[in-house]
């Protein structure tokens, strides 16, 4: 046996010696194991060198049956007596020593004693065909992992890796494997692949770092790890030294291993040791003795040499990928020159450059170059040929032939610029010349616009309205060292002029602190921004914007400033001007008794004045935020949008008297301007807005309002009498009649029940009249709201109908069947139509009793269109003299005698109508007077 061998033995945990370590017979035995049986198959006696063997030994003189002795499968060969086993073949196994089966082969034959069964130790044959089959299925298994890896697309490679480590695994019922490769970019193991069972300690995961734990393993044993020899090694623990394994040997790979039993397999190829199949938590001699080194090593082969192929082979495509991403990206590519006279060039150059081919004469390839940089090329190229000089040239692409330049480039008219640069590598016939162009248009056109800015810039600072200077710093001083051109139109100075002690000198006296401060600022903070007067020549007072930066030294210590002046006179005295301007502003604004204000469309206030503040009960600084609309009911906010919603910057005011219902305070009314303030897109940025108190105008009108009607009501009181009369006659002859019926004991149910119902029909009729006249004598609500004026007509008539037609005066309705609303107070509304009718009754009245036999009447009358509701009162009492239709809605106005009238009728009822947003008029008719109430519609909705 080799020292290799020896090696391997101790790692596979075989011994050193055949285990042959039994007891020698002191005679001859025969061969084998020979068993006498009587005739029932008891067993007698044995004799044989293979008895030693046997766990079980025959007692003296105590036969026992042979099933005794034999393995329990082996009692099926067994069946029946010796007679029935004769001239058959019997393969029994047999309990031995150390828990080690004997298998052997034997038949049976007569004997003087009964039946010899002669049997031979087969084991060894049995070994030999079970390892067969076993490295037979071990080939075929290699044989289909390596095909399976060959024939799979790259993108499930890692899936079939997977599932071939699972095949093995399971093949050999083991709970963790996995293949470990050299990691290139990490320079160390990485596991690639694993696989542990569902029921296994999770040892490793995909991508685990191993370092070089794995390193030192081929270290410890190169004679089985370098060349054709690898080793296959096996971790076990509480092993004597002698006999200990690799890795009890490398304590910082059994962690590797869960410090439990474990083998890891190499597999190398030209690079070296290449990958390695790790088994843990399993022990190869115990749980698979048929497979040897080479069935391991076969099965890592075709595992690890077609995945490790197909990766080096993903690998070098990604990285010819990159370079040529990388080379189209930079407009670059390599070239070689071949002999005296031929360069080649990378393809991806070549499609830059636009060439057919990639191979072409050396002379070719330089009439690609601009004709001012051929020479130098050619030049240069030569030095390379011949004395080894590296090659570093910038030149420009001929544009001359349109297909040397692409045609992106042509559009800009930019010259094409490469670096070339090549040496000589290699010595004698392995010689080269290679080297690479570089695109490098975007860098030199680059330095060309930044030498053109920088002469732009030079001429600026020579032109600049600013001053650019520069102060250098010495010991705690700034002496000006550098002014530009532009000082000279500005003040009319020089450099000498600005020397320290002139320049302070200059500087307006109320502003000489203020310099100071700023040296000081800037020395502290390093930079400043300040603004103060100097003198010119002419003795005129420049404001200038002095703004400076202090620069440093590596050790923080200051070397000079740099700055500049700009002449900001004209946008301080305008600065000036504007704040005395706001200033007058603001005390015209807060001094103003009127509310003043600035809010935005959504009514948010951004200003109040102070009256408006006073008005509100609050500071002027808590009036931004607050809401106008917050004050007013939801008819009058919407009323107040749409409003606005009208303002355009060619008609931006707008003028109304709004109603707010202010917390803890009545009712107040506001006459209220706005003006609104429009970007350049005619979108309302802003609504500034005046506004006076009306309260106590509109209380004023509110009583007069309601002094007018209960003044019409008493005008009214004949004919509501006449009203509420009329039904309590009806009522008193009912019930003489009903009671002169009870007298003469006449009594009818129908009869009464008629009389009753009349009865209960002019209560209602009176309730009516009462209940109407409760409600138009009181207070109209603070709000305008929605109605119909044809109920306002339909309260008229119920109040002055009957009363007309008891003093003779016909009265004709139109039949007004149309639906509209208007806005107001229908009480109101009711008046205005009362103090018509009544005026045209008095006047009917007055010309009727100069003619007896006149026939008064009066019209009234309503119809609409789309935007307005028009009610007509008419009468046939002779008209108005013309010169008084003027003033007839003036107050205390009338016609009437001294002592009938107030003459505030038709003046409230002017104001009333107007109110509504709409307009009362009169005119002259062929037979009398007409007055016309027009109101707006409100639209539906």
């Amino acid at each position: 046996m080799t020292s290799g061998d020896h090696l391997f033995a101790r790692l596979l945990k075989r011994s050193d010696t055949p285990s042959t370590e039994r007891p020698e017979p002191a005679t001859v035995q025969p061969a084998g194991l020979h068993l006498h049986l009587n005739h029932h198959g008891q067993l007698l006696h044995m004799t044989g060198s293979l008895r030693h063997l046997l766990a079980q030994q025959l007692a003296a003189d105590q036969p026992l049956p042979l099933h005794d002795f034999v393995l329990p499968h082996s009692t099926l060969v067994l069946e029946g007596l010796p007679d029935d086993w004769q001239g058959q073949m019997l393969d029994l196994d047999f309990p031995g020593l150390g828990e080690q089966s004997l298998h052997l082969r034997g038949w049976v034959q007569p004997s003087s004693e009964g039946w010899l069964l002669q049997l031979i130790d087969v084991g060894d044959l049995l070994l030999e065909r079970h390892q067969a089959r076993s490295r037979e299925e071990c080939q075929a298994m290699a044989a289909q992992i390596s095909e399976h890896l060959r024939a799979c697309s790259l993108a499930r490679l890692p899936v079939i890796v997977d599932e071939q480590l699972q095949t093995i695994a399971q093949r050999w019922h083991m709970p963790c494997i996995a293949l470990a490769l050299l990691d290139d970019e990490a320079q160390g193991w990485q596991i690639h692949r694993q696989f542990a069972a569902h029921d296994a300690p999770a040892l490793w995961h995909n991508q685990q770092a191993l370092g070089s734990l794995l390193d030192s393993l081929n270290g410890t044993a190169p004679q089985h790890l370098s060349g054709n020899q690898p080793g296959i090694h096996h971790p076990g623990i509480n092993q004597p030294i002698a006999n200990q394994p690799l890795f009890d040997q490398q304590p910082r790979l059994q962690a590797l291993f869960g410090h439990a039993d474990g083998f890891a397999v190499p597999y190398s190829d030209d690079r070296g040791v290449a990958a390695w199949l790790l088994c843990g938590f399993y022990s190869a001699l115990e749980k698979a003795p048929e497979l040897g080194d080479r069935d391991w090593l076969l099965l890592l082969s075709a595992l690890a040499g077609p995945l490790l192929s197909r990766l080096r082979e993903q690998q070098h495509h990604l990285q010819l990928e990159r370079m040529e991403l990388l080379q189209a990206l930079l407009g670059t590519g390599w070239w070689e020159v071949f002999g005296a006279d031929e360069i080649h060039l990378a393809p991806s150059l070549a499609s830059v450059l636009q060439l057919d081919d990639t191979r072409l004469s050396l002379d070719a390839w330089l009439r690609q170059i601009h004709p001012a940089d051929r020479e130098e090329l050619r030049s240069r190229m030569h030095a390379l040929q011949q004395h080894d000089e590296p090659l570093s040239v910038c030149v420009r692409l001929h544009r001359g032939d349109a297909q040397l330049n692409p045609p992106h480039l042509d559009k800009q008219q930019q010259p094409i610029w490469y670096r070339l640069q090549g040496q000589a590598i290699g010595s004698g016939d392995s010689r080269r010349l290679v080297g690479f162009m570089l695109d490098i248009s975007d860098m030199k056109n680059q330095q060309q616009h930044t030498a053109a800015a920088h002469a732009r810039l030079d001429n600026l600072i020579a032109s600049s309205p600013a001053v650019i200077y520069v102060q250098r710093y010495v010991e705690g001083a700034l002496i000006p060292t550098f002014f530009s051109a532009s000082l000279g139109p500005l003040l009319g100075w020089n450099l000498e002029d600005c020397a320290a002690a002139a320049l302070i000198e200059r500087v307006h006296p109320e502003d000489r602190d203020r310099y100071f401060e700023r040296t000081r600022h800037l020395l502290r903070e390093g930079s400043v921004r300040a603004r103060y007067r100097l003198r010119d020549c002419r003795g005129d007072y420049h404001w200038l914007l002095d703004e400076a930066k202090l620069l440093r030294d590596d050790l923080g210590l200051p070397v000079e400033a740099v700055g500049l002046w700009l002449d900001v006179t004209e946008a301080t005295l305008a600065a000036e001007q504007v704040r005395q301007s706001e200033e007058r502003y603001r005390i015209l604004v807060e001094d103003s008794p009127a509310m003043i204000c600035r809010y935005r469309p959504d009514l948010t206030l951004s200003f109040g004045n102070r009256p408006l503040a006073t008005y509100m009960e609050v500071e002027p600084a808590q009036l931004p935020g607050v809401n106008l609309g917050s004050w007013m009911s939801d008819e009058q906010r919407a009323a107040f949008l749409q409003r606005l919603s009208l303002l355009t910057p060619e008609l931006p005011v707008s003028t109304a008297e709004i109603s707010l219902q202010l917390p803890g305070r009545e009712h107040a009314w506001w006459v209220w301007s706005d003006r609104g303030v429009f970007d350049e897109h005619g979108r309302l940025l802003e609504i500034q807005a005046v506004g006076r108190d009306n309260t106590e105008v509109r209380r004023s009108q509110q009583q007069l309002t309601q002094s007018a009607k209960m003044a019409t009501l008493g005008e009214m009181a004949t004919g509501l009498a006449h009203e509420i009369n009329q039904p309590l006659n009806v009522m008193r002859m009912a019930i003489v009649n009903v009671l002169k019926r009870l007298d003469n004991g006449d009594v009818q149910v129908d009869y009464l029940s008629d009389k009753l119902k009349r009865i209960d029909a002019q209560v209602q009729r009176a309730a009516r009249v009462v209940d109407h006249m409760r409600v138009f004598g009181r207070r109209s609500e603070i709000e305008q709201q929605p109605f119909n004026p044809l109920d306002a007509i339909e309260g008229t008539l119920s109040l002055l109908a009957e009363g007309l037609r008891g003093k003779g005066v016909e009265l004709r309705v139109g039949e007004n069947t149309f639906t509209a609303r208007v806005r107001g107070h229908v009480d109101q509304l009711e008046q205005v139509l009362i103090n018509l009718l009544v005026n045209a009754r008095d006047a009917l009245l007055s010309k009727r009793e100069a003619d007896r036999g006149f026939k008064p009447w009066i019209s009234l009358t309503a119809e609409r269109d789309a935007q307005l509701v028009r009610l007509w009162v008419e009468d046939n009492a002779g008209g108005i003299d013309a010169r008084l239709l003027e003033r007839i809605f003036e107050p205390f106005f009338t016609t009437k005698p001294i002592g009938v009238g107030t003459g505030l009728g038709l003046s409230v009822s002017y104001g009333i109508v107007e109110n509504m947003g709409g307009r009362l008029s009169v005119a002259n008719s062929l037979e009398g007077a007409r007055f016309c109430i027009e109101l707006p519609v409100v639209a539906e909705g």
